[in-house]
């Protein structure tokens, strides 16, 4: 089959490698109708996260279509369309069975091999997925297919970040960073009943995308965050930032932002070394704080259901459908965010 493979810091391959195998009962093959770049792909690329396998097939977002299927699977059928999160999960463990299926005691990330141990990515013809049963969700025919695919990993981010972050009826949010994450939390937010979401960054794309979304947008590059959300806030600044940009910048920002007694929700995947606050900042302000990786299968059901209600272009996050064999080249879009792109599709 034909795949996308890490070579290095900022090198990704077209090539063919071996097609992926049946190897346990639970598992099926998937032949990939659509897969995504991630966001979090961008860490691996750019070498901010280390340890990845040169070889390793890339992509953690993929639907498709059940081609082949292990001798305990019982859910599925070959033809049946699918959705996947990002990672397997058993289903049974003491985690799923409390809605961390994120932290399943059996669960591995598509796109993650190290030292030859792990699983390959979904940017292929072709995808092996362990533990099929409990962790693929029947894709909805009545759906498009491309919001479907957002479900899988960066809607059901965008819900669990909301959630987490306790937004509801009549909250004051503010999102910081608005690609996908960040532009399906201000859709959560919204939908879980936000007053007003702020949305702070500074490509004009995502801003737009963000105002389609009902949110108020915010360049920080034309003006301080600040100020601006204190003053609609009654000086007291939000009840929630959902920071979805996973940098120390946007950490520090999101403590500007955040009112005594608020939460931020730290959802984008980080790789610093320190808070963006101390230990006696946030007792002082009544602080709380949560971060970690989203569930996605726990979220995948209602974040279909979002899809179906939420009344809101999802799909027009998609900027960019691309062949497989201009991976290499999509990667440098979406890093270097060329040609207004603000999310990439595969279609092998």
């Amino acid at each position: 089959m034909q795949a996308l493979t890490f070579q290095g810091v900022e090198q990704v391959r077209f090539q063919s490698i071996p097609d992926p195998l049946v190897t346990d009962g639970g598992d099926v093959i998937v032949r990939t109708r659509m897969a995504a770049i991630c966001g979090s792909d961008l860490h691996v690329y750019h070498g901010r996260e280390t340890g990845l396998d040169h070889g390793t097939v890339l992509g953690h977002e993929f639907m498709g279509e059940i081609v082949e299927i292990g001798s305990r699977v019982e859910r599925f059928r070959v033809g049946d369309q699918v959705i996947s999160p990002f990672s397997t999960n058993c289903g049974d463990c003491f985690y799923c069975r409390s809605g961390l299926t994120a932290r399943c005691e059996k669960g591995q990330l598509f796109g993650w091999r190290q030292s030859g141990q792990g699983l390959h990515g979904a940017q292929a013809e072709y995808v092996r997925v362990p533990l099929a049963d409990s962790t693929l969700v029947s894709a909805p025919e009545d759906l498009p297919p491309e919001e479907v695919l957002l479900a899988g990993d960066v809607l059901s981010t965008g819900l669990f970040s909301a959630e987490s972050a306790g937004v509801g009826d009549g909250s004051l949010v503010s999102v910081v960073g608005c690609g996908p994450v960040g532009l399906m939390a201000i859709a959560a937010a919204r939908s879980l009943g936000a007053r007003v979401v702020f949305a702070v960054d500074c490509v004009h794309e995502r801003l737009d995308l963000a105002a389609d979304f009902g949110a108020v947008p915010v360049n920080f590059h034309e003006v301080e965050p600040a100020p601006l959300v204190h003053e609609a806030t009654e000086g007291r600044g939000v009840d929630a930032v959902l920071e979805a940009a996973g940098n120390l910048a946007a950490g520090h920002l999101a403590m500007s932002l955040v009112r005594p007694g608020g939460t931020i929700m730290a959802v984008g995947v980080h790789t610093e070394r320190e808070f963006p606050f101390t230990p006696t900042e946030a007792y002082d302000r009544n602080l709380t704080f949560k971060t970690g990786r989203c569930s996605a299968r726990h979220y995948l059901e209602r974040s279909l259901e979002l899809v179906r209600s939420a009344r809101l272009p999802l799909g027009s996050i998609i900027s960019h459908r691309l062949p497989l064999e201009d991976g290499p080249e999509a990667y440098r879009i979406f890093a270097e965010k060329l040609d207004g792109c603000t999310k990439v599709i595969l279609i092998p």
